[in-house]
C-alpha cells in the first residue's frame, strides 16, 4: 500500500512538473510566415524576425506551401541557430491563406503576427504592432500594417489602389491596405473567421463582421531581393474582385447575438440565477484549433 501511495504521489508530481514546464515555455507571440519557393529570401527573413523579437517569449513558424526549390532545406539548416523556429510542410500547394491558417492553428501563443515570406515586410515593425494590440482593449482583435513608400512597380501600385478603393466602398472596412502581409492578431479571433481561399485579403472586414475592432499602423516596405512574385497584377485584381460578392454575402448573413447569458444552478442560498458573459467568453464556440477561452479575453459581439 505504501509503495502504491508513493507511486501515485510521484505520478502527480510528474504531471504538475510537466504542466509547469509547458506553461513556462509557452510563447507570448507566434510569428507565422507562409513561404512558397522562397529559398533566397526565407533564411535572411528568419534571422531578421529572430533579431526583432530578441528578449521576448516568441516562436517562429514557417509554413512551407509545397515549395519546389530548396526552401525547406534552407530553413531546416537554421534550427540550431534559431531554437524558436518551427517548420510546417504542406503536402500540396494550397495558397497563402491556407498556409497562414495552418500556421495560426499550430501557434501556441494568444497573439499571432503574420508576415509575407518574400522579405518585403520589415520585421522590425512587428513588435510595435504587437505592443499596440496587447495594450488595447479586449475588443481590439487586429492591428494591420499600412505600407508607406511602397517599393513596387507603378502598375502594381495602381492595381492595388483600385482594388482597395472598390473594396472600401463595398465593405466599409476602413482599411487602406489589406494587401500588407504584416499584421498582429488575436489567435482566437482569427480562428473564429469563416475560412475560404484568399481570406487574407479580407481580414479587416471579417473581423468587423464578428464584432471586433481593428486598428492600423504605418510600416515600412522593401524591394524584393530574391525570387519573384507569385501573383500577376491582373490575377490578383481578378481574385480580389471575384471574392467581393462572397464576402458581402457573409456580412449580410451575420447575426450577432450580443451578450450571451448562461443560466446557473441553485447556489448556496437556494436561489437560481443567470450568469452573464460575452459571447466570446463561451467555451468551444468554433471549429478545431481555437484557443481556450481563458487564454485571451475577446470583445463582445
Amino acid at each position: 500500500m505504501s509503495c502504491q501511495r508513493d507511486q501515485r504521489k510521484w505520478n502527480r508530481f510528474r504531471v504538475r512538473a510537466r504542466a509547469s514546464k509547458d506553461t513556462a515555455m509557452k510563447p507570448d507571440v507566434s510569428v507565422v510566415v507562409p513561404v512558397f519557393d522562397e529559398e533566397g529570401a526565407a533564411p535572411a527573413l528568419a534571422r531578421e524576425i529572430a533579431a526583432a523579437f530578441a528578449g521576448r517569449a516568441f516562436e517562429l513558424i514557417f509554413v512551407n506551401d509545397a515549395s519546389r526549390d530548396g526552401t525547406a532545406a534552407a530553413l531546416a539548416a537554421l534550427r540550431g541557430e534559431i531554437p524558436q523556429l518551427r517548420l510546417l510542410d504542406h503536402a500540396r500547394n494550397a495558397g497563402q491563406s491556407r498556409a497562414v491558417r495552418s500556421g495560426v492553428m499550430a501557434a501556441r501563443a494568444p497573439i499571432v503576427v503574420t508576415l509575407d515570406g518574400d522579405g518585403q515586410n520589415d520585421p522590425a515593425d512587428a513588435p510595435r504592432l504587437v505592443d499596440r494590440l496587447a495594450a488595447g482593449p479586449a475588443r481590439l482583435a487586429m492591428v494591420g500594417g499600412v505600407r508607406v513608400k511602397r517599393q513596387d512597380s507603378l502598375a502594381k501600385k495602381l492595381a492595388s489602389r483600385f482594388a482597395n478603393g472598390v473594396r472600401q466602398a463595398l465593405l466599409k472596412d476602413a482599411a487602406a491596405d489589406t494587401g500588407c502581409g504584416l499584421k498582429a492578431m488575436r489567435r482566437e479571433a482569427f480562428l473564429r473567421l469563416p475560412y475560404f481561399d484568399h481570406l487574407h485579403r479580407f481580414l479587416p472586414a471579417l473581423m468587423i463582421r464578428e464584432g471586433y475592432e481593428i486598428a492600423f499602423e504605418p510600416v515600412g516596405h522593401r524591394p524584393r531581393q530574391a525570387g519573384r512574385s507569385k501573383y500577376t497584377n491582373l490575377g490578383r485584381l481578378w481574385a480580389s474582385l471575384s471574392d467581393l460578392s462572397g464576402v458581402m454575402w457573409l456580412i449580410s448573413r451575420a447575426r450577432p447575438p450580443g451578450e450571451v447569458s448562461e443560466a446557473s444552478g441553485q447556489g448556496a442560498s437556494g436561489k437560481s440565477g443567470e450568469h452573464h458573459r460575452n459571447d466570446d467568453q463561451v467555451e468551444g464556440a468554433g471549429e478545431e484549433g481555437h484557443a481556450s477561452s481563458g487564454e485571451t479575453r475577446l470583445a463582445r459581439r
